[in-house]
């Protein structure tokens, strides 16, 4: 499938909501068939509507959760930053699954500093930036169907870390000395990953799931 990166500098939405979306800059990523002709470029528009209601609903509800699952993003829009800016501290909850979110960015990290839930699966992730490692109240973490190859390393200086899900990576090695530093940690799954750890490695503190 082919993708082309659309970049949406300037868009105004009218919406029913009393908070409107203006400037709003999103990178999408969709497919050339769902846009090469005009019902092709209605069903475009309606993918940026979606992710700018969400938004919008985030803002105006104040609601915990941001959710920016199946939007076809290829990274986190610019835009949220502005629109969300009174109400990061409020946000415990992102989920930007089942896109194709390439990379995200320290200020992603140093921005939604109250995240306890932050769900990333099904993207082609390949690193994390290493403001993940100041976060506070992180609990779980969802990086599940991406492309890592090696283990994020800068998780293991998240102290309030339960969760780490990385199944179905290319993961070959653990840190596990670090590893077994975290305090709260109960659970690192990794299966369908070509780790291979032995009878003297496993942890006594928590579940390694391969």
């Amino acid at each position: 499938m082919n993708y082309v990166s659309l970049s949406l500098s300037s868009l105004s939405l009218s919406l029913s909501l009393s908070l409107s979306l203006s400037l709003l800059s999103l990178s999408l990523s969709l497919s050339l068939s769902l846009y090469s002709d005009l019902a092709g470029r209605c069903r475009m528009a309606e993918a940026v509507a979606n992710v700018a209601r969400r938004i919008n609903a985030t803002a105006e509800e104040g609601r915990d959760t941001l959710d920016l699952s199946d939007c076809k993003l290829i990274s986190f829009p610019d835009g949220v930053f502005k629109v969300l800016r009174s109400c990061t501290d409020k946000i415990h909850k992102i989920t930007l699954a089942n896109n194709e979110v390439k990379a995200l960015t320290n200020k992603f990290f140093s921005t939604f500093t109250q995240l306890r839930e932050l769900d990333l699966q099904g993207n082609v992730l390949t690193k994390l930036p290493d403001a993940v490692g100041n976060m506070e109240h992180l609990v779980s973490i969802n990086l599940s169907n991406n492309k890592f190859s090696e283990f994020p390393e800068r998780l293991t200086a998240v102290r309030t870390l339960e969760l780490i899900n990385l199944e179905n990576n290319q993961i070959s090695e653990l840190p596990l000395e670090r590893l077994c530093e975290m305090p709260a940690l109960r659970t690192v799954d990794l299966r369908s990953n070509p780790v291979n750890l032995s009878s003297n490695q496993s942890p006594q503190n928590f579940t390694v799931l391969t």
